[in-house]
């Protein structure tokens, strides 16, 4: 079963419970929880894709000490931009992208606000190179990606 598929089943159990329900779900459950979400998704995504993280991260404009600690959480980011340019550069799909934003704690895409459009137009057409997908967003007047020189000191 993949992690998606877990999670939507979790999900919908977890409506059907009460708040009296809750800690005989957390007891039986607890091996379903992991104290580091986004790490484990992204190893896994990055092994299922046969890609390495280093490429990742040299794809990403990322230096490799930045995005190791980024990725196993020892040190965190409020630019939902570096998780953008990760996920772009591991060739993520939408619904992958939308899941490592949740996962690490960021809002997803969505479709009704202007910047967010652009990237789900690029990972719906298959655009991860993250130059591509800051000139589509200078194309269409949005803000582009920090350069990697403003986004130094931002985790």
């Amino acid at each position: 079963m993949t992690y998606e598929e877990v999670s939507k089943k979790m999900n919908s159990a977890l409506t059907q419970l009460s708040p009296a329900d809750l800690p005989q779900f957390l007891a039986a459950h607890s091996m379903d929880f992991s104290s580091q979400p986004f790490a484990d998704y992204m190893r896994r995504k990055f092994r299922e894709k046969g890609i390495s993280q280093k490429n990742v991260f040299i794809a990403a404009d990322l230096d490799n000490k930045t995005g190791y600690k980024l990725i196993s959480g020892e040190k965190h980011t409020l630019q939902r931009d570096i998780i953008l340019r990760i996920c772009l550069s591991a060739e993520f799909s939408l619904e992958e992208t939308q899941e490592a934003l949740i996962l690490y704690g960021m809002a997803p895409l969505h479709g009704r606000k202007r910047r967010d459009t652009a990237f789900i137009v690029a990972l719906s057409n298959h655009i991860r190179d993250i130059h591509d997908v800051d000139a589509i967003l200078r194309e269409n007047d949005l803000p582009p990606f920090l350069t990697p020189e403003q986004l130094a000191g931002e985790y």
